[in-house]
């Protein structure tokens, strides 16, 4: 079991590690050029392999805080990657059964992150923070879901985007948590969401403005 939990921590730092610099590098390129698509699909699965992994040692420990933060990962890392596939939602396609399961799914866990976070003793800011911003997500998406009449122009872009920038916010945060330990808690996991998110909301309206045709 040791041997075990010390090849999934150095596959986890690998991963992690990759991802890190490889995020930047598709942020720079070309969107929707060959490397852009090769960069994100590396970060990707970077980030698939990171999560996994964080969930695997976190769980092994005991530890709450981290677990809830690989998922957090996870989760806006698929949800980036699928909305690649919503193109066309509300026109001649409709959510599929991964779509609503892997969103319900999202809804429940990041209620109970919110909900950890606001019971913790004491106090969990971070926890508040994400679980808000995951449950935000998950509301939102079941609504476009339901929506009849096809999605605003763009939406699925925003969605791609708020996915991975949101995955590499989690990832940063995880990493100055538990490896920065000269800046304070709850800082020291918060300061990745207040740095990027503005940078998020910027490359929305870069690339994705509203009421305009996106083109990729």
């Amino acid at each position: 079991m040791e041997t075990f939990l010390l090849l999934n921590r150095w596959l986890h730092i690998a991963a992690g590690f990759t991802g890190f610099f490889v995020a930047p590098i598709a942020l720079l390129v070309r969107k929707g050029g060959p490397a852009h698509r090769l960069w994100g699909k590396v970060f990707f699965y970077a980030m698939v392999v990171a999560g996994s992994t964080a969930i695997v040692s976190a769980s092994s420990k005991g530890l709450t805080f981290l677990l809830l933060t690989g998922i957090f990962s996870l989760y806006l890392a698929q949800f980036g990657y699928r909305s690649l596939q919503h193109k066309r939602m509300g026109q001649n396609q409709q959510p599929g059964l991964y779509d609503w399961a892997s969103t319900v799914t999202g809804l429940l866990i990041f209620a109970g992150t919110l909900a950890y976070g606001l019971w913790s003793r004491p106090f969990n800011l971070a926890m508040v923070v994400f679980g808000a911003i995951g449950l935000m997500t998950t509301v939102r998406q079941l609504r476009g879901f339901r929506r009849p009449g096809p999605w605003p122009a763009g939406q699925w872009l925003r969605n791609h985007i708020s996915g991975f920038v949101g995955s590499y916010i989690a990832a940063v945060s995880a990493f100055s948590a538990t490896s920065l330990k000269f800046i304070p808690f709850p800082l020291n996991f918060l300061w990745p969401t207040l740095v990027l998110v503005p940078l998020l909301i910027w490359l929305q309206r870069r690339y994705a403005p509203k009421g305009e045709m996106v083109k990729l």
